[in-house]
């Protein structure tokens, strides 16, 4: 069982709001401020701050932050543990370009190898998935692109190219293009917190550019969408090769490089470090 004041500790990281923290709990604003000061005391740190009226973890906050939401984790897996004789149910989450255009296959596998084995997919951007594994609602995530290397353990899937797609008859059609012919064109990029924009926009910053660079920037948070307006030359976009390999195979989408880079990024299990029912989850992360 996780302590009491630890868990008020992770709500109130979660709110960042002492009334709604105490409301969420269903306890007293002031319970709450005795089970912080208590751990306070206990660790000898400020855990947090204000800044003007805004409350902020301290760099120890974080800290214990992490590790509490691995004990929180493990302690949830500790009670299915007991109540059955093995754990039964994997929580996957997947970023977008995984979970629609790589997993289905891999979660095939696992369903055959593992028949009484019950499993939820959760499919959303980057941010969405981090923030679940943080609140122990994932067992681990299968995520392309960026995250804090150092704040999750990690285990690389494959790496994937990432290139720019287009309709057939645009004039980038099979091309290396220039940065100064790329900024002429509409883009086509995914939401905020997406790991497909966040590759993109990693690339222009590393050259000083921005997506202002464009001269129209469209966002589409569903990959369909994205790729049928390219198809019919609305714009131009950026994809890991999975999402768009159907449609250069059917030649509906043609593909182009930007002028001397090979763009390729990891996809990546992304798992709470101190995980103790990792070696359980080991041969689904196999067969996954």
């Amino acid at each position: 069982m996780l302590d009491y004041r630890l868990q008020t500790f992770l709500t109130l990281c979660e709110t960042m709001h002492y009334t709604r923290a105490a409301e969420r709990l269903c306890i007293t604003q002031p319970a709450v401020t005795q089970h912080i000061h208590f751990l306070e005391q206990h660790y000898g740190c400020r855990l947090f701050i204000y800044q003007g009226k805004t409350l902020r973890l301290t760099e120890e906050g974080e800290r214990l932050r992490r590790m509490a939401a691995s004990l929180a984790y493990n302690s949830r897996k500790m009670d299915e543990a007991m109540n059955e004789p093995a754990p039964v149910r994997l929580c996957v989450g997947a970023t977008k370009s995984i979970g629609e255009y790589v997993i289905a296959p891999l979660i095939s596998q696992f369903v055959r190898q593992h028949p009484t084995t019950a499993l939820s997919l959760a499919v959303d951007n980057t941010q969405v998935l981090l923030r679940a594994l943080d609140q122990g609602e994932l067992d681990f995530a299968l995520v392309e692109g960026f995250f804090d290397k150092d704040k999750y353990g990690h285990r690389l899937l494959r790496q994937e190219r990432f290139f720019g797609v287009c309709a057939p008859d645009h004039p980038f059609a099979g091309r290396e293009v220039t940065f100064e012919e790329l900024f002429s064109q509409t883009i086509l990029v995914r939401e905020q917190g997406s790991g497909t924009r966040a590759i993109l926009e990693d690339v222009l910053h590393e050259r000083n550019h921005t997506l202002d660079s464009f001269v129209r920037v469209l966002e589409i948070s569903d990959f369909t969408v994205l790729k049928s307006l390219a198809m019919q030359g609305i714009g131009v976009t950026f994809v890991y090769a999975p999402v768009a390999q159907a449609e250069l195979d059917a030649g509906s989408l043609a593909s182009f490089t930007l002028q001397g880079l090979d763009i390729r990024r990891e996809f990546n299990f992304v798992y709470l470090h101190d995980d103790l029912f990792l070696d359980i989850w080991q041969d689904c992360l196999n067969a996954l």
